[in-house]
């Protein structure tokens, strides 16, 4: 038997007799990890400077604790991701979020109080409590309140804040459900708390302040027009690629491991022709004699459930028989921006 069939032995036991934590093989190079819902093993682990992922609204998150210097480089190097790309600090409430801050303007203040916790990341000037490591060097730290229950619970249970990108390897496609986690990083954790499906499916809007006007730094779940509605002011998108201050800007990301392409569906499918598909479309079927797998967004039009839908139909297209991904944009209003900002850097537009 296989160290890695003897593995998933141990995980149907653990789970039979309703033990939630992983054990070590004896003469294994590897960890037995588990999916399992119990807070105080993910506890346990981040208190010793272990990696867990954790669920969140948006996507699943790499965590750990975001002041030692130590986990954070095993976040970095888990998933293989540069250390000019900073990394987002979670906490529990805004009282959290002030302790390893300079400022707190009025704007974001505002903001936190509305969508906190929720899928806004604030950038602010950070203190010297947060290492520079981080932030990628910057003096900007981006910062927010999850809005999962395990989570939060998890936070506030912790003497200290966590950093969390999303749990998969750097570039590849974000993970909603625990599965994906044990898909794409192995037993490279030895714990994944698994908090269900991701409600919302698209990564935190991350905005900052210069000169107090508020700047979207990365399109996210919540809108430009809802922050811009609640302060009462014009919201400017960020062109550049903001690669020095905010995660996720990367000009490829998201990416398959599949080749994906992105533009009008019939053309595409018309131009690869004699290769084996995967078809992501927005809300109508597509068909074809070489088009293996059609996944459909939203068959209502319903921009939010597309949202929620793309990465885990990205996961399955990825699985599926197909020599390429093609794809097409969605209209551009609403979270839209968003999911077609995700699909043009996944085709590394």
């Amino acid at each position: 038997m296989s160290w890695r069939l003897g593995c998933n032995v141990l995980v149907w036991f653990a789970k039979v007799i309703g033990n939630d934590k992983y054990r070590k093989t004896k003469n294994a190079s590897y960890f037995c990890k588990m999916i399992g819902e119990d807070i105080q093993t993910a506890l346990e682990h981040l208190n010793k400077g272990d990696l867990v992922a954790i669920p969140t609204e948006t996507v699943y998150g790499l965590a750990g604790n975001a002041l030692n210097t130590e986990a954070i480089a095993k976040v970095y190097s888990t998933k293989n991701r540069p250390s000019f790309n900073p990394l987002i600090v979670h906490v529990a409430n805004i009282e959290e979020a002030k302790k390893y801050v300079l400022d707190f303007p009025e704007d974001a203040e505002k903001l936190a109080k509305a969508f906190w916790p929720g899928p806004l990341t604030l950038l602010l000037k950070k203190n010297d409590l947060v290492p520079d490591v981080v932030t990628a060097g910057s003096d900007l730290v981006a910062i927010r309140v999850p809005n999962h229950p395990k989570t939060l619970e998890l936070l506030s249970s912790l003497d200290f804040p966590l950093v969390a990108p999303s749990a998969n390897p750097y570039q590849f496609i974000s993970p909603t459900e625990a599965n994906h986690v044990e898909e794409q990083l192995g037993n490279k954790i030895p714990y994944v708390l698994d908090g269900g499906a991701c409600k919302l499916g698209i990564e935190s809007t991350i905005i900052g302040f210069v000169d107090n006007e508020p700047i979207v730094f990365r399109l996210g779940s919540l809108t430009r027009d809802k922050i811009g509605k609640l302060i009462n002011k014009t919201v400017r998108l960020n062109t550049s690629d903001g690669n020095a201050v905010a995660p996720g800007m990367q000009k490829l990301h998201y990416a398959p491991s599949k080749k994906f392409f992105l533009g009008n569906l019939l053309q595409l499918t018309t131009i690869f022709k004699s290769k084996k598909l995967g078809v992501l479309s927005f809300s109508k079927p597509f068909k074809g004699s070489n088009i293996v797998l059609n996944k459909i967004l939203s068959p209502t039009e319903n921009i939010a459930e597309a949202g929620a839908n793309l990465f885990s139909y990205l996961h399955e297209l990825e699985k599926a028989d197909v020599e390429a991904i093609v794809a097409e944009r969605l209209p551009s209003n609403g979270i839209g921006n968003a999911i077609n900002d995700r699909l043009e850097r996944a085709a590394g537009n």
